[in-house]
């Protein structure tokens, strides 16, 4: 992984995080939990899906049917 993907990825990371807190009325901890402990992190962290190249937007919708039914696609 390079030091750009990495950046983009933590970006991602970050903004999901914020989504959380403010939506789901989390603490930050609890956020970064939610999304570390994903299968979406190991998706997005999966060079191979391309995910890393979508919005924030985007991810969090993919993060947000993960917790709805359990998986994701």
């Amino acid at each position: 992984m390079t030091n750009e993907q990495k950046f983009l990825i933590d970006c991602i990371i970050d903004d999901i995080a914020n989504y959380l807190i403010e939506d789901e009325h989390l603490s930050i901890l609890e956020a970064l939990d939610v999304v570390y402990n994903s299968q979406f992190y190991e998706k997005l962290t999966d060079l191979d899906t391309g995910l890393y190249f979508q919005s924030s937007a985007y991810n969090y919708e993919y993060l947000k049917q993960e917790l709805k039914y359990g998986k994701v696609a």
